[in-house]
Formats: C-alpha cells, sequence, structure tokens
C-alpha cells in the first residue's frame, strides 16, 4: 500500500476524528497538529513493520456546512 487515507472531521463535543478508508484505524484529537501525530502514532501502531506501511498519509477534511433557506 502507498497511500492511506483518514476521513477527519469535527468532533460537535470539540475536535477532530479520524478514520482510515479500508482500515481498522480510529483516532481522535484537540487540535489539527495534534491529530496529525495521532494519525502517525495509529498507523505505526496498526503496521508493525516499517516495510508494509504506507508512504503517504492524507488527511481529508470534511465539514458539514449549514445553510438556511
Amino acid at each position: 500500500m502507498s497511500e492511506l487515507v483518514f476521513l477527519v472531521e469535527e468532533d460537535p463535543d470539540g475536535g477532530y476524528i479520524a478514520r482510515a478508508l479500508g482500515e481498522s484505524i480510529f483516532t481522535e484529537a484537540d487540535t489539527a497538529d495534534d491529530l496529525v501525530e495521532m494519525v502517525r502514532d495509529a498507523v505505526r501502531c496498526h503496521f508493525e513493520d516499517p516495510a508494509t506501511r504506507p508512504k503517504v498519509i492524507r488527511l481529508h477534511f470534511v465539514r458539514d456546512l449549514v445553510i438556511a433557506s
């Protein structure tokens, strides 16, 4: 695997929630900077062998925008 994509959403209680697409990896953090470190750590834990780790981790931030009509 060369790339792993995380779907990142804002937590209603504050912070961010990230989950990997196609893998059972989930993490959360209070800030976007902290989330980057948490995602890296979660990927290292999930792929213990460095040879099997993805070379690129992509964070796809999704935000709901509600517009009154």
